[in-house]
């Protein structure tokens, strides 16, 4: 009897851990209890070259983002969004915005730039991103809002562990998070939306 519930409960499990994410998991030794804290584990600890991806912003203007900016590139801060998003997205653009206010209060905004992603660019067109920004007050200066190109979304969200699952209502559930790149290009940290002061710390220590 006990050996038929064993079965009965373990089989499940097995399939479970086989999957590609509880496996990613076990690689890490269960020090990671979740996905995303796995995630932010391999960013601190592996600090992984983002390749580079050309985008566009609520200007129009082009953007590029990862490694082969240039030795003149600042630390990049980076979430992702859809700016349609009625929830998530606009709490985490209100914690975009006193980040950018911290920013200026320390100085270190000569250093740094804060990019909010959006990985739905068919709607969100130059337009919707200004929309946006304006309520949001990203001028452009420190902070931007831009999107992803269509045909590099998967890659680009692929090399942040970034999940984008559609929620059948048209709307998405996905990371909510700040990623810090280095100006060598590399990511090198994964921080909650309002925890600004991890973030300035990693800005600091930045190389």
């Amino acid at each position: 009897m006990i050996k038929a519930i064993c079965k009965s409960l373990c089989a499940p499990c097995a399939a479970l851990l086989l999957g590609g994410n509880a496996l990613w998991l076990a690689t890490d030794g269960f020090r990671a209890l979740t996905e995303e804290s796995a995630r932010r584990l391999y960013a601190a600890q592996s600090r992984p070259e983002v390749p580079a991806f050309v985008l566009e912003d609520m200007d129009g203007r082009i953007l590029r983002l990862g490694s082969g900016r240039g030795h003149d590139q600042k630390t990049t801060l980076v979430g992702f969004i859809y700016t349609t998003c009625p929830t998530i997205c606009q709490t985490s653009g209100s914690d975009f915005a006193k980040l950018r206010d911290r920013l200026k209060e320390t100085r270190l905004h000569e250093h740094v730039r804060v990019l909010s992603l959006s990985f739905d660019p068919t709607r969100d067109d130059p337009r919707q991103m200004r929309l946006y920004a304006d309520l949001h007050g990203a001028d452009g200066t420190i902070w931007t809002i831009a999107r992803l190109q269509a045909a590099t979304l998967s890659s680009v969200t692929g090399s942040f562990g970034v999940r984008v699952i559609p929620d059948g209502w048209g709307g998405y559930q996905h990371n909510a998070a700040i990623h810090v790149i280095d100006r060598k290009g590399r990511l090198t940290g994964i921080f909650d939306t309002d925890d600004h002061e991890g973030i300035l710390n990693a800005v600091r220590n930045a190389p």
